[in-house]
Protein backbone atom coordinates (compact mmCIF):
# COMPACT_ATOMS: atom_id res chain seq x y z
CA UNK A 1 0.00 0.00 0.00
CA UNK A 2 1.29 3.82 -0.71
CA UNK A 3 1.26 5.23 2.12
CA UNK A 4 -0.04 8.56 0.55
CA UNK A 5 -3.10 6.26 -0.51
CA UNK A 6 -3.17 4.91 2.91
CA UNK A 7 -3.81 8.85 4.68
CA UNK A 8 -6.26 9.14 1.65
CA UNK A 9 -8.44 6.20 2.59
CA UNK A 10 -8.35 6.57 6.10
CA UNK A 11 -9.73 10.88 5.51
CA UNK A 12 -12.29 9.43 3.03
CA UNK A 13 -13.70 6.91 5.25
CA UNK A 14 -13.98 9.28 8.55
CA UNK A 15 -15.52 12.09 6.61
CA UNK A 16 -17.69 10.14 4.75
CA UNK A 17 -18.55 7.59 7.57
CA UNK A 18 -18.01 9.60 10.01
CA UNK A 19 -15.59 7.38 11.72
CA UNK A 20 -12.94 8.40 14.00
CA UNK A 21 -9.60 8.00 12.35
CA UNK A 22 -7.79 6.06 15.29
CA UNK A 23 -11.01 3.46 14.52
CA UNK A 24 -9.85 3.30 11.18
CA UNK A 25 -5.82 3.13 11.30
CA UNK A 26 -6.91 0.31 13.61
CA UNK A 27 -9.39 -1.91 11.26
CA UNK A 28 -6.51 -1.87 8.60
CA UNK A 29 -3.72 -2.60 11.01
CA UNK A 30 -6.10 -6.05 12.21
CA UNK A 31 -7.07 -6.77 8.38
CA UNK A 32 -3.58 -6.77 8.15
CA UNK A 33 -2.61 -8.86 10.93
CA UNK A 34 -5.32 -11.39 10.47
CA UNK A 35 -4.22 -11.87 6.72
CA UNK A 36 -0.55 -12.38 7.06
CA UNK A 37 -1.57 -15.41 9.86
CA UNK A 38 -3.34 -16.86 7.22
CA UNK A 39 -0.59 -16.63 4.28
CA UNK A 40 2.18 -17.82 6.91
CA UNK A 41 1.22 -19.58 9.69
CA UNK A 42 -1.95 -18.91 12.44
CA UNK A 43 0.69 -19.54 15.13
CA UNK A 44 2.83 -16.45 14.02
CA UNK A 45 2.77 -13.03 16.58
CA UNK A 46 2.28 -10.87 13.52
CA UNK A 47 2.74 -6.97 14.59
CA UNK A 48 1.20 -4.54 12.26
CA UNK A 49 1.57 -0.70 12.84
CA UNK A 50 0.80 2.45 10.15
CA UNK A 51 2.29 5.46 11.13
CA UNK A 52 -0.35 7.78 11.74
CA UNK A 53 1.54 10.90 10.48
CA UNK A 54 3.25 9.75 7.23
CA UNK A 55 1.19 6.46 6.21
CA UNK A 56 3.86 4.38 6.24
CA UNK A 57 3.24 0.75 7.22
CA UNK A 58 6.12 -1.47 9.23
CA UNK A 59 5.71 -5.27 10.41
CA UNK A 60 7.16 -7.79 12.68
CA UNK A 61 6.47 -11.93 12.10
CA UNK A 62 7.90 -13.29 15.34
CA UNK A 63 10.10 -10.44 16.23
CA UNK A 64 11.85 -10.57 12.86
CA UNK A 65 10.62 -7.23 10.61
CA UNK A 66 8.61 -7.60 7.36
CA UNK A 67 7.63 -5.81 4.54
CA UNK A 68 3.40 -6.34 5.27
CA UNK A 69 2.87 -6.53 0.84
CA UNK A 70 5.44 -9.33 0.77
CA UNK A 71 3.80 -10.88 3.77
CA UNK A 72 0.44 -10.42 3.24
CA UNK A 73 0.65 -11.69 -0.32
CA UNK A 74 -1.71 -11.84 -3.61
CA UNK A 75 -4.47 -14.34 -1.04
CA UNK A 76 -3.91 -12.37 1.80
CA UNK A 77 -4.80 -8.89 0.37
CA UNK A 78 -7.90 -10.16 -0.43
CA UNK A 79 -8.51 -11.28 2.82
CA UNK A 80 -7.44 -8.00 4.31
CA UNK A 81 -10.25 -6.11 2.10
CA UNK A 82 -12.78 -8.23 2.90
CA UNK A 83 -11.44 -7.89 7.48
CA UNK A 84 -11.42 -3.81 6.22
CA UNK A 85 -15.01 -3.69 4.82
CA UNK A 86 -16.13 -6.18 8.05
CA UNK A 87 -14.25 -3.65 10.23
CA UNK A 88 -15.62 -0.31 8.64
CA UNK A 89 -19.12 -1.65 8.85
CA UNK A 90 -18.71 -2.32 12.82
CA UNK A 91 -17.27 1.26 13.36
CA UNK A 92 -19.83 2.94 11.15
CA UNK A 93 -22.32 0.70 13.23
CA UNK A 94 -21.21 1.54 16.35
CA UNK A 95 -20.75 5.46 15.59
CA UNK A 96 -24.40 5.26 14.56
CA UNK A 97 -25.33 3.62 17.93
CA UNK A 98 -23.93 6.03 20.04
CA UNK A 99 -24.98 9.19 17.80
CA UNK A 100 -28.39 8.01 17.86
CA UNK A 101 -27.85 6.38 21.94
CA UNK A 102 -27.18 10.15 23.22
CA UNK A 103 -30.26 11.23 21.67
CA UNK A 104 -32.57 8.92 23.60
CA UNK A 105 -35.50 10.82 24.92
CA UNK A 106 -34.93 13.52 22.58
CA UNK A 107 -36.92 15.02 20.05
CA UNK A 108 -36.59 14.01 16.04
CA UNK A 109 -37.93 14.79 12.81
CA UNK A 110 -38.10 12.38 9.93
CA UNK A 111 -39.80 11.45 6.86
CA UNK A 112 -41.95 8.32 6.74
CA UNK A 113 -40.75 6.34 3.70
CA UNK A 114 -43.05 3.67 4.11
CA UNK A 115 -45.10 1.93 6.38
CA UNK A 116 -44.81 -2.00 7.56
CA UNK A 117 -48.01 -4.03 9.26
CA UNK A 118 -49.11 -0.93 11.51
CA UNK A 119 -45.49 -0.02 11.98
CA UNK A 120 -44.27 3.40 10.11
CA UNK A 121 -40.47 2.96 8.77
CA UNK A 122 -39.39 6.68 9.41
CA UNK A 123 -36.07 8.46 7.46
CA UNK A 124 -34.12 10.28 10.00
CA UNK A 125 -31.50 11.37 7.43
CA UNK A 126 -28.51 9.03 8.20
CA UNK A 127 -30.45 5.56 9.08
CA UNK A 128 -33.65 4.61 8.96
CA UNK A 129 -35.71 4.53 12.63
CA UNK A 130 -38.86 2.44 13.11
CA UNK A 131 -41.85 3.47 14.85
CA UNK A 132 -43.97 0.53 16.24
CA UNK A 133 -48.19 0.88 16.52
CA UNK A 134 -47.76 0.51 20.15
CA UNK A 135 -45.22 3.82 20.17
CA UNK A 136 -48.15 5.74 18.07
CA UNK A 137 -51.02 7.77 18.90
CA UNK A 138 -54.19 5.73 18.99
CA UNK A 139 -56.33 6.49 16.01
CA UNK A 140 -53.20 8.08 14.31
CA UNK A 141 -51.72 6.42 11.00
CA UNK A 142 -48.90 7.92 8.47
CA UNK A 143 -48.61 7.04 5.08
CA UNK A 144 -45.45 7.62 2.66
CA UNK A 145 -43.91 11.18 2.70
CA UNK A 146 -45.69 12.75 5.68
CA UNK A 147 -43.74 14.77 7.98
CA UNK A 148 -43.50 13.08 11.65
CA UNK A 149 -42.17 14.42 15.54
CA UNK A 150 -41.27 11.80 17.80
CA UNK A 151 -38.67 10.99 20.42
CA UNK A 152 -35.93 8.65 20.13
CA UNK A 153 -36.90 5.72 22.54
CA UNK A 154 -34.24 2.77 22.43
CA UNK A 155 -31.39 2.25 20.41
CA UNK A 156 -29.69 -0.91 19.74
CA UNK A 157 -27.18 -2.85 17.63
CA UNK A 158 -28.74 -5.33 15.37
CA UNK A 159 -26.59 -7.22 13.58
CA UNK A 160 -24.31 -5.22 11.11
CA UNK A 161 -27.46 -2.53 11.53
CA UNK A 162 -28.63 0.36 14.11
CA UNK A 163 -32.01 -0.42 15.20
CA UNK A 164 -33.67 3.05 16.09
CA UNK A 165 -37.08 2.98 17.76
CA UNK A 166 -39.12 6.13 18.32
CA UNK A 167 -42.60 6.79 20.36
CA UNK A 168 -44.85 9.37 20.15
CA UNK A 169 -47.19 7.45 23.00
CA UNK A 170 -44.27 7.81 25.93
CA UNK A 171 -45.08 10.89 27.88
CA UNK A 172 -41.43 12.55 27.45
CA UNK A 173 -42.86 13.69 23.66
CA UNK A 174 -45.49 15.21 25.87
CA UNK A 175 -42.46 17.19 27.83
CA UNK A 176 -40.16 18.02 24.37
CA UNK A 177 -43.24 19.67 22.63
CA UNK A 178 -43.79 21.71 26.01
CA UNK A 179 -40.39 22.39 25.68
CA UNK A 180 -40.34 23.91 22.14
CA UNK A 181 -43.88 25.54 22.08
CA UNK A 182 -43.29 27.51 25.45
CA UNK A 183 -40.31 29.42 25.63
CA UNK A 184 -40.07 29.65 29.92
CA UNK A 185 -39.61 26.31 30.29
CA UNK A 186 -36.47 26.01 27.57
CA UNK A 187 -35.58 29.04 29.94
CA UNK A 188 -36.15 27.14 32.47
CA UNK A 189 -38.10 29.35 34.15
CA UNK A 190 -40.81 27.31 34.04
CA UNK A 191 -40.33 23.72 35.32
CA UNK A 192 -42.12 20.40 34.52
CA UNK A 193 -42.58 18.41 37.90
CA UNK A 194 -44.56 15.41 36.84
CA UNK A 195 -46.53 13.95 33.97
CA UNK A 196 -49.39 11.32 33.51
CA UNK A 197 -50.68 10.36 30.24
CA UNK A 198 -52.93 7.92 28.54
CA UNK A 199 -52.11 8.40 24.99
CA UNK A 200 -54.84 9.23 22.69
CA UNK A 201 -57.25 11.08 25.44
CA UNK A 202 -55.83 12.65 28.27
CA UNK A 203 -52.71 13.75 30.24
CA UNK A 204 -51.95 15.81 33.16
CA UNK A 205 -49.03 18.08 33.09
CA UNK A 206 -47.62 19.42 36.30
CA UNK A 207 -45.81 22.83 36.44
CA UNK A 208 -44.09 25.06 38.41
CA UNK A 209 -42.52 28.78 37.76
CA UNK A 210 -39.26 29.47 39.75
CA UNK A 211 -39.94 33.16 39.04
CA UNK A 212 -43.20 34.66 41.60
CA UNK A 213 -44.14 36.79 38.57
CA UNK A 214 -44.53 34.51 35.89
CA UNK A 215 -47.83 32.62 36.10
CA UNK A 216 -47.11 29.10 35.15
CA UNK A 217 -50.40 27.76 34.26
CA UNK A 218 -51.07 31.04 32.04
CA UNK A 219 -47.66 30.79 30.57
CA UNK A 220 -48.59 27.17 29.62
CA UNK A 221 -51.87 27.98 28.25
CA UNK A 222 -50.96 31.22 26.15
CA UNK A 223 -53.13 33.68 25.04
CA UNK A 224 -56.28 32.75 23.71
CA UNK A 225 -55.08 29.14 24.43
CA UNK A 226 -52.98 29.22 21.22
CA UNK A 227 -49.48 27.44 23.18
CA UNK A 228 -51.51 24.08 24.53
CA UNK A 229 -53.71 24.29 21.21
CA UNK A 230 -50.42 23.71 19.05
CA UNK A 231 -49.65 20.88 21.47
CA UNK A 232 -52.94 19.63 21.28
CA UNK A 233 -52.94 19.59 17.53
CA UNK A 234 -49.72 17.74 17.75
CA UNK A 235 -51.13 14.81 20.02
CA UNK A 236 -54.32 14.34 17.46
CA UNK A 237 -56.69 16.04 20.00
CA UNK A 238 -55.48 14.60 23.72
CA UNK A 239 -57.13 16.64 25.92
CA UNK A 240 -53.80 17.98 28.17
CA UNK A 241 -54.73 19.17 32.07
CA UNK A 242 -51.95 21.85 33.13
CA UNK A 243 -51.57 21.52 37.03
CA UNK A 244 -50.03 24.00 39.54
CA UNK A 245 -47.35 22.16 41.23
CA UNK A 246 -46.92 22.17 44.98
CA UNK A 247 -45.12 20.05 47.58
CA UNK A 248 -47.83 19.82 49.68
CA UNK A 249 -50.09 16.73 48.89
CA UNK A 250 -53.62 18.11 50.13
CA UNK A 251 -52.97 21.22 48.08
CA UNK A 252 -51.63 19.33 44.80
CA UNK A 253 -54.35 16.36 45.27
CA UNK A 254 -57.50 18.81 44.64
CA UNK A 255 -55.32 20.61 41.73
CA UNK A 256 -54.78 17.00 39.82
CA UNK A 257 -58.46 16.05 40.04
CA UNK A 258 -59.87 19.31 38.41
CA UNK A 259 -62.05 20.23 37.32
CA UNK A 260 -63.83 18.24 40.36
CA UNK A 261 -64.01 20.47 43.24
CA UNK A 262 -62.93 18.48 46.05
CA UNK A 263 -64.29 18.91 50.23
CA UNK A 264 -61.47 17.47 51.93
CA UNK A 265 -57.73 15.36 51.32
CA UNK A 266 -57.30 12.67 54.26
CA UNK A 267 -53.49 11.26 53.27
CA UNK A 268 -52.93 7.49 55.03
CA UNK A 269 -49.01 8.18 55.28
CA UNK A 270 -48.37 4.12 55.81
CA UNK A 271 -50.48 3.45 53.09
CA UNK A 272 -49.67 6.01 50.75
CA UNK A 273 -53.04 6.83 49.75
CA UNK A 274 -55.53 9.87 50.04
CA UNK A 275 -58.53 9.78 50.73
CA UNK A 276 -60.54 12.22 48.96
CA UNK A 277 -64.14 13.36 50.18
CA UNK A 278 -66.21 15.26 47.06
CA UNK A 279 -70.06 16.23 47.09
CA UNK A 280 -72.19 13.37 45.27
CA UNK A 281 -72.54 15.89 42.30
CA UNK A 282 -68.81 16.21 41.83
CA UNK A 283 -68.39 12.33 41.97
CA UNK A 284 -68.50 11.00 38.61
CA UNK A 285 -66.38 13.81 37.78
CA UNK A 286 -63.50 13.54 40.10
CA UNK A 287 -63.36 10.06 39.38
CA UNK A 288 -63.64 10.57 35.18
CA UNK A 289 -64.22 8.78 32.51
CA UNK A 290 -63.59 4.73 33.16
CA UNK A 291 -61.64 6.11 36.60
CA UNK A 292 -59.14 7.55 34.04
CA UNK A 293 -59.27 11.35 35.70
CA UNK A 294 -58.13 9.83 39.52
CA UNK A 295 -55.68 7.35 37.77
CA UNK A 296 -53.92 10.25 35.90
CA UNK A 297 -54.29 12.01 39.08
CA UNK A 298 -52.81 9.53 41.20
CA UNK A 299 -50.18 8.75 38.98
CA UNK A 300 -49.66 12.71 38.89
CA UNK A 301 -49.00 13.02 42.67
CA UNK A 302 -47.71 9.30 43.39
CA UNK A 303 -50.61 8.80 46.16
CA UNK A 304 -52.80 6.19 45.73
CA UNK A 305 -56.15 8.52 45.26
CA UNK A 306 -59.19 7.05 46.44
CA UNK A 307 -62.65 9.15 45.59
CA UNK A 308 -65.77 8.82 48.52
CA UNK A 309 -68.62 10.86 49.35
CA UNK A 310 -67.96 11.72 53.37
CA UNK A 311 -71.76 9.23 54.38
CA UNK A 312 -69.61 6.45 52.25
CA UNK A 313 -66.71 6.75 54.33
CA UNK A 314 -68.37 6.97 57.51
CA UNK A 315 -69.65 3.37 56.75
CA UNK A 316 -66.49 2.34 55.63
CA UNK A 317 -64.79 3.31 58.76
CA UNK A 318 -67.85 1.38 61.24
CA UNK A 319 -67.49 -1.72 58.79
CA UNK A 320 -63.80 -2.09 59.38
CA UNK A 321 -63.25 -1.77 63.20
CA UNK A 322 -66.27 -3.95 63.60
CA UNK A 323 -64.29 -6.65 61.43
CA UNK A 324 -60.85 -5.75 62.59
CA UNK A 325 -62.13 -6.33 66.23
CA UNK A 326 -63.57 -9.72 65.21
CA UNK A 327 -59.82 -10.78 64.86
CA UNK A 328 -58.52 -12.10 68.36
CA UNK A 329 -56.00 -9.76 69.98
CA UNK A 330 -57.27 -6.88 68.06
CA UNK A 331 -58.69 -4.38 70.89
CA UNK A 332 -61.09 -1.93 69.90
CA UNK A 333 -57.80 0.96 70.44
CA UNK A 334 -55.95 -1.03 67.68
CA UNK A 335 -58.55 -1.27 65.65
CA UNK A 336 -59.27 2.60 65.65
CA UNK A 337 -55.51 3.12 64.91
CA UNK A 338 -55.48 1.28 62.03
CA UNK A 339 -58.75 2.97 60.42
CA UNK A 340 -57.01 6.16 61.18
CA UNK A 341 -54.18 4.76 59.15
CA UNK A 342 -56.24 4.46 56.41
CA UNK A 343 -56.56 0.37 56.68
CA UNK A 344 -59.86 -0.03 55.39
CA UNK A 345 -59.87 -3.81 54.44
CA UNK A 346 -58.67 -7.30 55.03
CA UNK A 347 -56.95 -6.85 52.31
CA UNK A 348 -55.07 -3.80 53.61
CA UNK A 349 -54.53 -5.85 57.00
CA UNK A 350 -52.83 -8.74 55.07
CA UNK A 351 -49.67 -6.55 54.09
CA UNK A 352 -49.12 -4.15 57.17
CA UNK A 353 -45.26 -3.88 58.04
CA UNK A 354 -44.58 -5.68 61.30
CA UNK A 355 -43.38 -2.68 62.66
CA UNK A 356 -46.52 -0.24 62.30
CA UNK A 357 -49.02 -3.08 63.99
CA UNK A 358 -45.82 -3.30 66.75
CA UNK A 359 -46.53 0.24 67.39
CA UNK A 360 -50.30 0.38 67.69
CA UNK A 361 -49.90 -2.44 70.20
CA UNK A 362 -47.99 -5.07 72.26
CA UNK A 363 -47.69 -7.90 69.66
CA UNK A 364 -45.05 -10.93 69.16
CA UNK A 365 -44.22 -11.40 66.08
CA UNK A 366 -45.95 -14.74 66.05
CA UNK A 367 -49.02 -12.49 66.53
CA UNK A 368 -48.31 -10.23 64.43
CA UNK A 369 -48.06 -13.25 61.64
CA UNK A 370 -51.36 -14.87 62.70
CA UNK A 371 -53.31 -11.63 62.24
CA UNK A 372 -52.27 -11.05 59.23
CA UNK A 373 -52.59 -14.57 58.10
CA UNK A 374 -56.36 -14.45 59.72
CA UNK A 375 -56.80 -11.14 57.97
CA UNK A 376 -55.74 -12.94 54.44
CA UNK A 377 -58.04 -15.59 55.16
CA UNK A 378 -61.26 -13.89 56.26
CA UNK A 379 -59.91 -11.44 53.05
CA UNK A 380 -60.44 -14.25 50.84
CA UNK A 381 -64.21 -15.62 52.63
CA UNK A 382 -65.38 -12.21 51.90
CA UNK A 383 -64.15 -12.54 47.93
CA UNK A 384 -65.91 -15.76 47.79
CA UNK A 385 -68.77 -14.88 48.95
CA UNK A 386 -69.16 -11.34 46.93
CA UNK A 387 -68.58 -13.81 43.99
CA UNK A 388 -71.70 -16.49 45.14
CA UNK A 389 -73.35 -12.90 45.48
CA UNK A 390 -72.75 -11.49 41.77
CA UNK A 391 -73.34 -15.23 40.19
CA UNK A 392 -77.01 -15.67 41.97
CA UNK A 393 -77.42 -12.28 40.91
CA UNK A 394 -76.98 -13.00 37.74
CA UNK A 395 -78.94 -15.93 37.42
CA UNK A 396 -81.79 -14.20 38.62
CA UNK A 397 -81.39 -11.47 36.19
CA UNK A 398 -81.57 -14.52 33.20
CA UNK A 399 -84.33 -16.35 34.77
CA UNK A 400 -86.39 -13.55 36.64
CA UNK A 401 -89.12 -15.13 38.76
CA UNK A 402 -87.33 -17.97 39.68
CA UNK A 403 -86.43 -17.18 43.17
CA UNK A 404 -86.63 -14.15 45.50
CA UNK A 405 -83.93 -11.95 45.69
CA UNK A 406 -81.33 -13.04 48.52
CA UNK A 407 -79.82 -10.22 50.68
CA UNK A 408 -76.29 -10.08 50.16
CA UNK A 409 -74.08 -11.79 52.80
CA UNK A 410 -72.92 -9.28 55.56
CA UNK A 411 -69.33 -9.52 54.57
CA UNK A 412 -66.26 -7.63 55.79
CA UNK A 413 -64.70 -5.04 53.67
CA UNK A 414 -62.81 -6.39 51.10
CA UNK A 415 -60.56 -4.50 48.34
CA UNK A 416 -62.24 -7.48 45.83
CA UNK A 417 -65.45 -5.16 45.48
CA UNK A 418 -64.78 -3.23 42.13
CA UNK A 419 -65.25 1.02 41.87
CA UNK A 420 -68.76 1.23 39.77
CA UNK A 421 -67.99 2.84 36.29
CA UNK A 422 -68.63 6.33 35.98
CA UNK A 423 -69.08 8.68 32.99
CA UNK A 424 -67.49 11.79 33.69
CA UNK A 425 -65.66 14.31 31.90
Amino acid sequence: MNPTEVLRIVDAIHRDKNIDKEVVFQAIESALVSATRKYHSEESEVVIHIDREDGSISGHIDGEPVDPEEAVGRIGAQTAKQVIIQKIREAERDSLHDEYDEMVGQMVNGTVHRAEGGAAIVALGNVEAILPRSEQIPGESFHANDRVRAIVLEVRKQGSRVKVVLSRANKRFVQRLFEQEIPEISDDVIEIKNISREPGYRSKVAVDSSDQRVDCVGACVGVRGNRIKNIVDELSGERIDIVRWTDDPETLIPNALQPAEVEEVILCKMMGRAIVLVREDQLSLAIGRRGQNVRLASKLCGWDIEIMLREELEEQIERAVTAFTGIDGVTDSVAEQLVGEGFLSYDDLSVIESDALMAMGEFTEDEIERIRDEAENRGMEAERALETERRRNRSEQQNPGSAPPSAPPATPPSDATPPPETEGS
